[in-house]
């Protein structure tokens, strides 16, 4: 028997990050990892900044998403993020470094401080980039 599969399609305001069919979604919902398969009652929801999983026939595919909306249809999900790479596409040594400069730039203020919410939020989805890049490399 042939497998179902949806419509996964992975979008930021810059652009296109994935399309492609899929048997199954794992994603971060704002009140928990949530997963799809073909056939889902409809939903929408927000997400937070966390590891995206899509299970395609011939791998699977993760993506370190930075917060947004996640629409599921019958045969199809839709995910509009704020951010979305894809771990292949993910540098270590960038992603390092753009964490360790977060770090440094917090260590100096308060969550008080105008550019806290800013720095704080990009050593967030750097340490999901990190996480992101560790589960990718378990599975190559």
């Amino acid at each position: 028997m042939a497998e179902e599969y949806m419509q996964l399609d992975v979008v930021t305001p810059e652009r296109a990050v994935l399309s492609r069919k899929v048997v199954e979604v794992i994603a971060p919902g704002s009140a928990g990892e949530f997963g799809v398969l073909i056939g889902h009652t409809p939903f929408l929801t927000t997400l937070k900044s966390g590891q995206l999983i899509a299970k395609a026939e011939d791998r699977d595919i993760y993506l370190a998403v930075g917060g947004g909306f996640a629409e599921v249809i019958a045969d199809r999900v839709i995910i509009l993020a704020e951010s979305a790479d894809l771990a292949e596409d993910l540098d270590i040594d960038v992603v390092k470094k753009d964490l360790n400069t977060a770090q440094e730039k917090l260590k100096g203020l308060t969550k008080e401080d105008s550019d806290f919410a800013k720095w704080d939020k990009r050593a967030r989805i750097s340490e999901v980039k990190l996480r992101v890049l560790e589960n990718w490399q378990k599975t190559s």
